[in-house]
């Protein structure tokens, strides 16, 4: 343990010594440890006020919306999301930027020196990500942030990120998920997720299945918090797709805001924006929001390898749909606010998700799939995930590449000869899906092919 507490030199020497750690996969339900580690590094979490964001999907997109409008208020914010697209700082974001090389070894190096005391102090040791979740918190506190943006990394009432208590808690809509950790329903899964919701918070929540949002409200209600609902409070009331994105007519919390451009595309990412509206609301308690803020922020909106165009010509979309629920929204999205024709699929996921519900979900948009895989050690085999793709797809629309950048290659082949499925010349167009780790690393290939 020793060894692992010296000074790192390089983001390659953090990132090494963060890695040999328990990964996000490996998990003790806990808050011990780091209520323990953030102690030692002073309880930075209690620094600056918290809004915490839980749910199935889209859980990212929504702390970049929230982010972008406080940023447009000249807040300075800090955003922690998991897990990264391209590179471990992207977890750590200060006013709108990852941390740099130089801040993430600096920010590794400053709780370095603490990670073996609550080792040598616990039953089992820090993993992977309680370490980074409070570097985000130390490194929020030193800079200093006027709000943590913080994106749970599982679950809710056992997640790292729970050590703060958060002034909004947000949940966004609860599906099937990490069913091995959380449960096999959404209910079950919503027990776990409602922990965020603190005494006194604020909870901002999404749409969701009659049972869960019963069992919500009664959270809420045991702990005094205040409860804002999509739907009641808040809504979508108008939206229609748009070049480049959609225009939105949203019903916030104390007004209402006309023909806002978002740049991001499908229902689900009209929903994201109207729960971070709603969030930034209640953060602000009685300031209002102007109409002219509200409309800057949503045209600065990103969402990157989320149904992200990365190339032309044939176009390249990258989607980190891994799950049934996500990959629905994507493929209503892709109906909704594309006319591609044929759109190939490049899918790599990963061997303990629902995979066959990922397919199922996408097998009405795509015209072939290629099956693939990445780097994780958790990544399934293509030829295995082939099989189950013939079974939904048919073995003539199911083909095989072991390497990510081949597949790439052969769904950009397929989709410029249009012909082949019907469609006319120039219409077609790939999708890379399945895992965010697919995604990220198709995002570097594509991205540093263009470069």
């Amino acid at each position: 343990m020793g060894q692992r507490a010296r000074a790192a030199q390089s983001v390659a020497e953090a990132e090494d010594a963060l890695l040999s750690r328990w990964p996000e996969t490996k998990l003790e339900p806990s808050l011990d440890r780091i209520r323990l580690f953030t102690q030692l590094l002073g309880d930075p979490q209690t620094a600056a006020p918290v809004i915490q964001l839980t749910g199935t999907n889209g859980k990212t997109s929504t702390a970049r919306m929230v982010e972008t409008i406080l940023l447009t208020l000249g807040l300075r914010t800090g955003r922690f999301t998991s897990p990264h697209l391209e590179r471990m700082s992207e977890r750590i974001v200060l006013d709108g930027e990852p941390l740099s090389d130089e801040a993430f070894v600096a920010a590794f190096n400053e709780v370095a020196p603490y990670t073996h005391l609550v080792d040598e102090a616990s039953d089992f040791p820090l993993s992977f990500f309680e370490t980074v979740v409070g570097m985000a918190y130390a490194a929020f506190a030193d800079a200093p942030v006027d709000v943590a943006v913080v994106e749970v990394g599982m679950g809710g009432a056992w997640d790292a990120t729970s050590v703060a208590d958060a002034a909004v808690a947000v949940i966004l809509p609860i599906a099937v998920d990490h069913a091995a950790y959380l449960g096999n329903t959404p209910l079950e899964i919503a027990r776990e997720k409602a922990g965020i919701i603190k005494p006194g918070s604020v909870a901002v929540l999404a749409e969701q299945q009659p049972q869960v949002h019963d069992l919500l409200l009664a959270r809420a209600g045991e702990v005094g918090a205040t409860v804002l609902c999509e739907g009641t409070d808040f809504a979508v009331e108008h939206r229609v797709p748009a070049v480049g994105g959609q225009l939105l007519s949203l019903r916030g919390v104390r007004a209402s805001y006309d023909e806002l451009f978002l740049p991001l595309y499908g229902a689900h990412q009209a929903q994201n924006a109207a729960v971070a509206l709603a969030t930034v609301e209640a953060f602000l308690g009685d300031q209002p929001l102007s109409a002219e803020v509200v409309q800057e922020a949503f045209a600065a909106m990103t969402s990157p390898g989320r149904l992200e165009i990365v190339r032309r010509s044939p176009t390249i979309l990258l989607d980190a749909a891994h799950n049934p629920h996500g990959a629905e929204a994507s493929a209503a999205a892709l109906e909704d606010s594309f006319a591609f024709n044929p759109l190939i699929g490049v899918i790599g996921v990963m061997s303990d998700k629902d995979y066959s519900g990922v397919l199922a979900a996408l097998e009405p948009v795509l015209a072939h799939v290629i099956c693939t895989q990445n780097s994780s050690p958790r990544s399934m085999r293509p030829a295995d995930l082939a099989r189950v793709a013939s079974e939904i797809f048919g073995e003539d629309r199911v083909s095989i590449a072991d390497h990510l950048v081949d597949a790439i290659d052969q769904a950009a082949a397929l989709a410029e000869a249009g012909e082949v499925f019907g469609g006319p010349l120039g219409a077609g167009a790939v999708l890379v899906t399945g895992s965010v780790v697919t995604v990220g690393e198709a995002r570097a290939l594509v991205r540093g092919r263009r470069g």
